[in-house]
Formats: structure tokens, sequence, C-alpha cells
């Protein structure tokens, strides 16, 4: 492995600093008859829910796309209650696309977004509610775009998770896998003229560990592995684990560069994976894991438990396996779904390295048959879990039939006394493709549903369930047309209880004005 920036070897990188913030371009929106508002305005029930504080993340709840190192989908304040609603959103890029997959806050409450384009992802530093754009840093293109490019085909671009996923460190720097092999670590700051800017601080090439024959401007006809990098998450040591999606799994020490790694023979990762004190969490296409590290910082693997894979790969899904990103609850459980096939299952594990008996605690069919899979990490909070239908949705790129897309919200509950699960309630909502979130100071489930206009076009809203009953609390309306399809991207909510909503072109944000 390469250092190439690190410890007093500081990059003064300064990238695209704002000399005055810049105000965003509204998303288009068809015309529709749709109204602001469905529902009537929530009342505030709030959930005692709390993770434990990461040594080496910011703040739980706004350091990742799942909120936290638990991968909970659970932020601590509150969310839109339907009182005198606001709305605001910008297109993330000139360019074709601008989704943005990623959304957390600085611990002044700025927000720092991973938005895409066809031409590349892009860091953005936003001002909260406002939108305006303070800083942007330009990160290289992913191998999937130059083959979605290389074979006239946009789907290709959905069927890639690398490069999606970042988090926020103790100091508020963006930690991040890039396609170039590289994993970075970038700061923000504002300089003595207010003038904000991002700059790399460390930059550590695995080019030496991780197989990079990758499609590019100078390599269209690549003949060996490409492997990119899927995600990376500190560990309560201070390593940084990485996996990749042919099923590599290492750790960089940032101290002295050293990277030490495994390959789980035959299995893919595409999803995100979680850590607590107790070890790293990591689900591949065929098996649920805990690693933890060796003295030297060796990955090494706890236990394993195979799961029902299904025979396919299913319309919703990324691969054949778990779409989810493991979830832990507590000291005690984590949870993922599986990718059966007719109906997929939740299911949960005792994750103590130690438990002795069966490791599964339940396994609970959900949704319909031959219409069932989830592509999404669920939200997770003392005993209770709570996921969508993803069955049916591909993508803003590819979805022509809208009758098939999503359908269904549950949640389950683990029993007090271990003995099983039960379903608590089903919505039938329908929210293809959003990272759902739960308020817990208000106890409201957040989610992003469609309801099809005369015009051929959705209206689109973000939807709140009690967490309670799985009653339809409210709809706010975000838009209507494929603008507005949020194409996987994630739901946040901010600090402040603004709700931020990625979409196909841009971010939304909506809040309460009283």
């Amino acid at each position: 492995m390469k250092i190439l920036h690190g410890g007093t070897l500081l990059a003064t990188l300064l990238l695209a600093a704002c000399s005055e913030p810049i105000e965003p371009t509204p998303i288009e929106s068809a015309e529709t008859a749709a109204p602001l508002l469905l529902g009537q305005p929530a009342t505030a029930k709030p959930i005692d829910f709390s993770v434990p504080p990461h040594p080496y993340m910011s703040a739980q709840g706004v350091n990742a796309m799942h909120g936290d190192g638990y991968s909970s989908d659970v932020h601590p304040g509150g969310g839109p209650l339907g009182v005198d609603v606001q709305r605001r959103s910008r297109v993330g890029t000139v360019m074709p696309g601008g989704q943005c997959a990623t959304v957390t806050f600085d611990s002044e409450g700025r927000i720092v977004a991973l938005c895409a384009a066809l031409t590349g992802f892009n860091i953005h530093l936003l001002e909260p509610r406002s939108l305006n754009l303070l800083a942007e840093y330009n990160l290289p293109i992913r191998p999937s775009t130059y083959d979605a490019f290389l074979h006239a085909d946009k789907s290709k671009i959905m069927q890639d998770s690398s490069g999606a996923y970042f988090y926020l460190d103790e100091q508020d720097r963006v930690v991040m896998a890039a396609s170039d092999q590289t994993i970075r670590r970038i700061s923000h700051q504002q300089d003595e003229q207010g003038r904000w800017s991002f700059t790399l601080e460390d930059s550590w090439d695995l080019s030496d560990d991780v197989p990079h024959d990758c499609t590019s401007l100078t390599n269209w006809s690549p003949e060996g592995e490409c492997d990119p990098i899927t995600a990376v998450m500190p560990d309560h040591e201070g390593y940084i684990w990485w996996v990749t999606r042919r099923g590599r799994i290492g750790t960089l020490d940032p101290d002295s560069g050293e990277v030490r790694g495994m390959q789980l023979a035959g299995e893919e990762i595409q999803n995100g994976f979680s850590v607590a004190a107790d070890g790293v969490y990591v689900v591949s296409d065929h098996a649920m894991y805990r690693f933890y590290s060796a003295a030297n910082g060796e990955p090494k693997v706890g236990w394993r438990e195979t799961y029902d894979r299904g025979t396919r790969r299913k319309v919703g899904t990324i691969n054949q396996g778990s779409g989810t990103t493991p979830t832990l609850l507590g000291e005690e459980y984590v949870t993922i779904t599986d990718n059966a096939d007719g109906r997929m299952n939740l299911v949960v594990y005792h994750r103590q390295q130690d438990y002795q008996g069966e490791r599964k605690i339940c396994s609970v069919p959900l949704f319909d048959n031959e219409h069932s899979v989830t592509d999404n990490s669920m939200i997770g909070f003392n005993r209770t879990i709570i996921l969508e239908n993803n069955a049916g949705y591909s993508s803003a790129f590819e979805q022509s039939d809208w009758s098939t897309a999503g359908g269904g919200i549950s949640r389950v509950d683990i029993r007090a006394d271990d003995s099983g699960c039960d379903l608590v309630w089903t919505s039938q909502e329908h929210s293809p493709s959003v990272v759902p979130k739960v308020a817990a100071g208000n106890g409201l489930a957040y989610f992003y549903s469609f309801i099809p206009q005369q015009n051929g076009e959705n209206a689109w809203y973000l939807t709140a369930l009690d967490v309670e009953t799985g009653k339809t609390q409210l709809k706010i309306l975000t838009g209507s047309s494929s603008n507005f399809d949020n194409n996987w991207a994630p739901l946040t909510l901010g600090p402040d209880g603004t709700a931020y909503i990625g979409t196909f072109k841009g971010l939304v944000a909506i809040w309460d004005k009283s």
C-alpha cells in the first residue's frame, strides 16, 4: 500500500471554494393537482432510544447514511409534523443526474452530502434548509459509469454500490473510498474571508491490495479483475475497515498506513456494514458475519451464519442475496433479511461471540408471495424492527410499470424472552426504494411514497407513520415527475428536525415553520 498523503504530509488541496454561498436551482416539477398535505398535523410521541457513542465517529444519528455505527436509521431529534410546512429543493449538478446519495451533518449542523452525476460523485457542503452551496469536492468517475457509456446502458450504474457510503469521523472529516482504490480523509474549513473549502488531509492507496483492472478513460477493454471498494467504517480500536464487491475485507491502520485483508471466496458484498464495541458486522450474498481485529489489525471471523439466498436475483435487489446493511439492536442482536424465494424473511440473530445455543432467534416471512424483497437497511431500536418492501422497483432509469413497485411496510418485534419475533403491523403504503428513518423525538417513521396522477406522472410524498400503530399520519408533497423519484437515495433527518430526501435530480428539504 502506498500512502499518498498522511501524518505530517498534510495535503493542501483546496477544491471549489465558494466566495459567496451559491443559491440552489430548484428541481423542476411537472404540473400537478396533487394536494400539498394529506392527513392532519401529527402529535409528537417521543421514543426512549440512543446508540452508544463511537470514539472515531461524529455524533450518533448524523454521521453516516444509516445514522450511526449501528445502522439503526434512527435520528435522535424530530421531523416534520405537518405544521405550516416549508419546502426547498436544489438540483445536485448542472450535468445529467444530481442525486444526493448520502447526507450527514457536521457538529454545527451544516450538511455534508455525497451527490452524483453521470460524470462522477461530488461532496457538497451545504447550508441547512437554504441548501446554499458552500464548497464542493470532486471525486473520480466510477468504473460502472464508464461501463454505462461503453454499453449505452444506464442500468449498469445502479448495479454498483461502490463509493456511495462514507462516514464523518470524530473531527467531522469525511472518510470514504474513492473509485481509484484510495481511502480518503477530507476536512472542511472556513478562511478569514468567510470562504469554505475542502482539504484532502490523507489518502491511502490500496491498489496493491485490491484488483483494479477497471474500465476507465485510459482502459476501455480491461481483461483482469476489477473489485471496487464498497464501503468503509471504523472499529472501536481506530482501524478503518473496508469491504469490496467481490468479498474482500480488510483493515487500514491510519497511523502507520498498514493494510491487512482477507477474501470470502465466492461471495459478494454489496451493502454497507455496521460497527459496535463488540465487533464488525458484515453480510455477504451468502452469510451473516461477525468480524474482529487481531492484535496486529488482521481481520478475523468471529462467527458465520448462512441464510436462505434463494435461487435468483429479484427485481428490487442488486444481487442474489440479502439487500440489507446489518442493523444492530442494543448489545445482543443483529438483524438482516434473506433472499428466500416466494417471501423473504426478516432474520434476527444473537450477536454475542460466546452465545451458547441456536444463534438465530427468528425468521419471519413478510409481504406477498413472489413480491417480497428489500434492498435497504431496516430501522432498528430497542426490540423493534421496521422495514419496507422494494419488490418490483428497479431504478429511475428503468421503471415503467409502477403498479408493481413496492407495496407494504411492516413492524416486527423481538419477544422479551427471545423465543421468537412477532409481526406487529403492516401498512399498505408503497415506499419503493427509500432508506427510511425514525425520529426518536416524535415517534414517527418517515418513508417516501408516490401517488399516480392522471397525466401519467407520480406525485411524490414524504410519508409519516405512527411507530406504535403503523397508521399513516400525514403526507407532504415534494413534487411530481421522475425528478422527484428518490432512486434508492436515503431520507435523512437533520438536527433541527428538517427532513432531507435525496431525489433523482438533487435534494429536497421539508420542515415545519412553526
